[in-house]
């Protein structure tokens, strides 16, 4: 099991961080996501550059508070869990992801493979909440 927290203060309102990581429809903000399909209000799928799918089954959501999800492919499982905070104008996101590997030879990398994910996904986040602020 690896687990991994990012906390990040986001110059953004919190309907905008909101709204962006939510979103179904606009995922072209994500560099490491292909496609995404709705199977149903509380399951979503996402097809990475490599091909590989991954199923989503949202398990709580608090709207502009709290986001949370199992997450299930070919090689891991697990759960995430995202916080939103209002602070003095800026937005505190904690994202937590809590992730098992499948496949034993996986286990090793496991940590460093959800460190680098966070990080692309934060870098990309980042890059999107430009664009409401132009």
């Amino acid at each position: 099991m690896a687990v991994s927290t990012i906390k990040e203060m986001l110059s953004a309102t919190l309907e905008n961080v909101w709204d962006t990581v939510t979103s179904f429809a606009d995922y072209s903000w994500r560099s490491d996501i292909n496609q995404v399909k709705i199977v149903n209000d509380i399951q979503f799928i996402e097809y990475s550059k490599s091909g590989i799918a991954t199923t989503f089954t949202i398990t709580l959501c608090k709207p502009y508070e709290r986001w949370e999800f199992d997450i299930e492919n070919e090689n891991i499982s697990g759960h995430w869990i995202g916080i939103f905070t209002n602070k003095n104008g800026y937005v505190e996101i904690d994202f937590t992801e809590i992730i098992y590997a499948k496949k034993f030879l996986l286990k090793p990398f496991l940590k460093l493979y959800l460190k680098k994910q966070q990080s692309i996904y934060l870098r990309d986040l980042k890059r999107k909440l430009e664009c409401f602020a132009n």
